[in-house]
């Protein structure tokens, strides 16, 4: 890695449509998974990172940007940290350059809405190529971006939702650049061109020229590609994360009147009386159950369950959910009662 710091760009800007409606009053990566953020979650991977204590954070957001900045202040307050704001939502490129005066050296970007919990960033430190793109190998590849490698192992090209599953090498949304600044002068070129996809500046087109003009782009495959964008693939990750490392069902067992069936997270700090939990749950501080069942769920913090049996429900925080039965979605401050 070259002596610069690193810059580690997190675009979040997205209004989060596909998970409201938890995403009406608080930016996506605030959302619980695990006893956790999206976004601890990410700085969690982020530890391997090489003298990442030296790294400075570009922050891109948008709607509800001002909670990801006090987010940070109070949980991560000796983490330096630049927040830029993208009004207009003109694509990931777009975003990028608003954040151009923060970008030089070797940059690494990741989209918040992905996890790789197992991936070790310690390779940047001794990385010979000029540029790195993670990608995952999944089966059907025709609903993601995909990379094309060359007979050398480079990366020659990407192609957007593929028409075949022959190539199954899915870009997951992380990336690394040695310089910064040559990301940049290609986004300025694609802008300056015009160059859009659906109607927007994406990053795919900006690595596109980088490409034709030379650029050494080798993909980084991992083994473990979780995503948080919407209520179906927030439960995936929450049932993964608890059963790899996240749990604390030791710690919780021995709750008197509480069957516990692990994996589940709860926190010290929640009430629970007279219920079954587990297995997949995920309980926040504050939050009181009683006389429930609850099995594949997350609740945020200081929400109510009574009497209540829950299956693959996201309960919003500080919501109310009394004498019902089956699976909800619900947000913040949400009643959700049996009349």
């Amino acid at each position: 890695m070259p002596k610069d710091n690193l810059k580690i760009v997190i675009p979040m800007a997205g209004y989060g449509t596909r998970l409201r409606p938890h995403t009406w009053s608080k930016p996506k990566p605030l959302v619980s998974v695990a006893g956790k953020t999206v976004l601890d979650h990410v700085f969690d991977i982020l530890g391997t990172v090489p003298d990442v204590q030296n790294a400075e954070f570009i922050f891109i957001v948008g709607y509800l940007g001002d909670q990801v900045e006090t987010f940070m202040q109070t949980n991560y307050p000796d983490i330096k940290a630049h927040f830029v704001e993208q009004e207009e939502r003109r694509g990931q490129s777009h975003a990028i350059q608003l954040a151009r005066e923060y970008i030089s050296g070797p940059t690494l970007i990741m989209f918040v809405d992905t996890i790789s919990p197992t991936e070790d960033f310690s390779f940047l430190a001794e990385e010979p190529a000029e540029a790195v793109i993670w990608v995952k190998e999944v089966e059907d590849p025709r609903r993601f971006g995909v990379v094309e490698v060359d007979e050398a192992g480079w990366v020659a090209g990407m192609i957007e939702k593929p028409d075949d599953i022959n190539n199954n090498r899915a870009i997951i949304g992380f990336y690394y650049f040695k310089q910064g600044e040559t990301l940049l002068s290609a986004i300025a070129q694609q802008i300056k061109d015009n160059i859009q996809t659906k109607g927007e500046f994406y990053l795919a087109d900006a690595m596109s020229i980088m490409l034709q003009g030379g650029l050494k782009m080798r993909p980084q495959t991992v083994d473990v590609w979780l995503d948080t964008g919407l209520p179906e693939t927030v439960l995936e990750t929450n049932r993964y994360l608890l059963e790899n490392g996240r749990a604390n069902s030791d710690e919780v067992a021995k709750r008197e009147g509480v069957e516990i069936i692990p994996p589940v997270f709860i926190h010290p700090k929640a009430a629970i009386e007279n219920s079954r939990i587990g297995p997949h749950v995920s309980i926040a501080e504050g939050c009181v159950v009683t006389g429930s069942k609850i099995v594949d769920s997350v609740l945020e913090h200081s929400a109510q369950v009574r009497d209540a049996e829950l299956s693959a429900s996201l309960i919003g925080a500080r919501a109310q959910v009394q004498g019902v039965s089956g699976s909800l979605n619900i947000g913040e401050d949400a009643e959700v009662k049996q009349t």
